[in-house]
C-alpha cells in the first residue's frame, strides 16, 4: 500500500565505517541524502528478499553509486538466490541509459560495476570489525527470503524483512540489541473489503508476533515498520500498545528518518 507520507521499505545501518542499507523501497536515495548519506557512501546494499516493494529503486541506486563515484567503486550486493538475475535485468533495462553516459561523459568509460553475492545463511561479511550474518526466514510462496544480522563492538541489530514468526529468526535475533520487524495490523487488515489485501495475513507478522519474536529472542528494542495498514496520526499508542502487551523491551515506530543507536554506552533514541 502506498503511503503518501512515507517512503518504502528501506532501513540505514552505520556500523563503525560502514553504512549498510537493507533493502532499496520506493524514494529511498532521497531518504539517505535526508540522513546524509549518498549512494557514493555505501559499503553495501543488502536485500532481504526480491518482492518489488523492497527493490522499487535498485536501478536508481546502482545508476546513482555509478555516476556519483569519482573512481572504481563496485556495489556491493549481499541478497538471497535470485538475486544475480534481477540485478542483471536491471542492468540491460538501463542499457540506453548507461550508453548515453558514457557517450557523454569522457570520464566514464565502462558500465557500472557490481559484485553480487546469494546467501541462505552463514557469515557473508567479515571487514573492519563488522560482522554480517544471514539466516533463512518464512516469506512463502516468496522463497528464499533472508534476515540480516549486523555486529559491530558487541552490539548488533537484526533486520528481519517480511516474515512470519520462524525458528531461525528467532535464532539469528537471540540477544540482539535491536531487532527491526516489519509488522501488519491483523485487526485492521481483517476488515479491510479487498481479499487481495487481507491475503497479506498469512505470510507477514502481525505486531504481536514481532513483538513475541522480540521477546522470546531477548532483544533489547523492538522498531516497528513498513506498516500496513499506514500508520495514520493518533494511532501511535494503539500499535505500541499491542507491541507492549507481549514485549517488554523498548518499542519504536519506525517512522521515516527515524535514528536509533543501540550498545554499550548508546544515547537515547
Amino acid at each position: 500500500m502506498v503511503d503518501p507520507h512515507r517512503a518504502g521499505p528501506s532501513t540505514l545501518v552505520r556500523a563503525g565505517e560502514g553504512v549498510f542499507l537493507i533493502d532499496c523501497g520506493r524514494g529511498v536515495l532521497m531518504r539517505a541524502a535526508a540522513a546524509g548519506v549518498q549512494a557514493a557512501n555505501l559499503t553495501a546494499l543488502l536485500l532481504t528478499h526480491l518482492h518489488s516493494d523492497h527493490i522499487t529503486d535498485l536501478a536508481d541506486v546502482i545508476v546513482t553509486r555509478w555516476v556519483t563515484s569519482f573512481g572504481p567503486a563496485p556495489l556491493r550486493i549481499i541478497g538471497p538466490p535470485g538475486t544475480a538475475s534481477v540485478v542483471e535485468a536491471t542492468l540491460a533495462a538501463l542499457g540506453p541509459d548507461i550508453s548515453y553516459r558514457i557517450a557523454h561523459h569522457a570520464d566514464i568509460t565502462e558500465p557500472p560495476r557490481v559484485q553480487v553475492e546469494e546467501h541462505v545463511e552463514g557469515l557473508v561479511f567479515n571487514e573492519g570489525g563488522v560482522r554480517i550474518t544471514v539466516a533463512p526466514t518464512d516469506h512463502r510462496p516468496v522463497e528464499p527470503t533472508i534476515a540480516f544480522r549486523i555486529t559491530h563492538d558487541h552490539s548488533s541489530a537484526v533486520l528481519a524483512g517480511d516474515t512470519v514468526p520462524c525458528q531461525t529468526l528467532d535464532e539469528l535475533a537471540s540477544g540482539a540489541d535491536a531487532l527491526v520487524h516489519t509488522v501488519i495490523r491483523k485487526d485492521l487488515v481483517e476488515q479491510m473489503p479487498a481479499q487481495r489485501i487481507r491475503d497479506i495475513l498469512d505470510y507477514h507478522s502481525s505486531v504481536e508476533q514481532a513483538a513475541a519474536t522480540a521477546a522470546r529472542a531477548g532483544v533489547g528494542t523492538l522498531v516497528l515498520t513498513h506498516y500496513v495498514p499506514p500508520l495514520l496520526p493518533g494511532q501511535e499508542d494503539q500499535w505500541r500498545a499491542q507491541a507492549s502487551a507481549v514485549f517488554d523491551g523498548r518499542v519504536e515506530l519506525g517512522d521515516d528518518l527515524l535514528q536509533v543507536s543501540v550498545g554499550r554506552g548508546a544515547p537515547p533514541a
